[in-house]
């Protein structure tokens, strides 16, 4: 299993390279070197996330967005069956959070990311799980989870539920700010995309 945080500390001297090294140490023994394979595995992550230009940059020197690409392809690195992402899109302006999503759901593994932006978890993800401080009260694909009924129940807001003219996957348009006195709550979202399926 790999694991993508929001975030890591940023104080060690190291490239981006190095830290997408780092997903491989879990393959190794104390000291061991890394292979030629490791080195394949850790050039190819590198192409794939865009991270040619930025390999010799120090890590700290690196944007919020910039970073969460390298942990990325640190987790990529480790060949995990399942990866976890702890808001993948943290960070990200809009073309590289799509640029992210569409990546992650081409992999050839089982994906589950905490996202927050209802939209773009009904446009990528198979499977939605919805948590309201904590509690999970909702479970299954976008049209059947994402409904005018469970948004005012959760977010506490009035939306109308579409189809997204292009993709045809499922859109939230809210239709007005919460009704006064009746603050929306912070609804956790946790949306569990299973992009592919193991033979």
């Amino acid at each position: 299993m790999g694991a993508v945080l929001q975030d890591m500390p940023a104080e060690f001297p190291l490239t981006v390279r190095d830290v997408v090294a780092m997903g491989r140490s879990a393959h190794k023994k104390l000291l061991e070197p890394d292979t030629s394979h490791d080195h394949t595995l850790i050039a190819a992550a590198i192409v794939l996330l865009g991270l040619e230009p930025l390999q010799d940059r120090a890590f700290r020197t690196l944007s919020g967005g910039e970073r969460q690409r390298v942990l990325v392809a640190r987790a990529l690195v480790q060949q995990p069956r399942l990866l976890v992402l702890d808001e993948p899109t943290n960070h990200l302006d809009i073309h590289h959070q799509l640029q992210l999503l569409r990546f992650m759901r081409g992999l050839e593994i089982t994906v589950v990311a905490a996202l927050h932006d209802l939209n773009l978890a009904a446009m990528f993800c198979d499977r939605l799980c919805v948590l309201d401080h904590g509690r999970l009260v909702a479970v299954g694909t976008p049209e059947t989870v994402l409904t005018p009924e469970l948004l005012r129940r959760v977010y506490r807001i009035d939306a109308t539920i579409a189809r997204h003219p292009e993709t045809g996957t499922v859109w939230v348009m809210p239709s007005a700010a919460p009704p006064i006195g009746q603050p929306a709550r912070a609804a956790e979202t946790a949306e569990q995309a299973s992009v592919h399926r193991y033979n």
